[in-house]
């Protein structure tokens, strides 16, 4: 698959979840994908503290790549 088109499907995973990340006063934005295809985001905003992080991590994006993009090996977010 082409790199560019694997961001596109990140970047569309994300865009799904950002109405329920706003609608908290939080956001979430891609940091980068890895070569062994990890992708990396950083929770921005209300989302940085949020003790439910995890969860919209698994259960909302990460499951969502599972279907759109199935060579994504996980997700993680990263500080800073």
């Amino acid at each position: 698959m082409i790199e560019m088109e694997l961001k596109q499907k990140v970047l569309k995973a994300i865009d799904d979840l950002r109405p329920y990340l706003k609608n908290d006063g939080g956001d979430m934005e891609l940091v980068t994908i890895t070569p062994e295809k990890k992708v990396l985001v950083r929770f921005l905003g209300a989302c940085k503290k949020c003790s439910v992080r995890p969860v919209t991590l698994k259960a909302g994006l990460e499951e969502s790549l599972k279907v759109a993009a199935p060579e994504i090996s996980g997700v993680e977010s990263i500080e800073g």
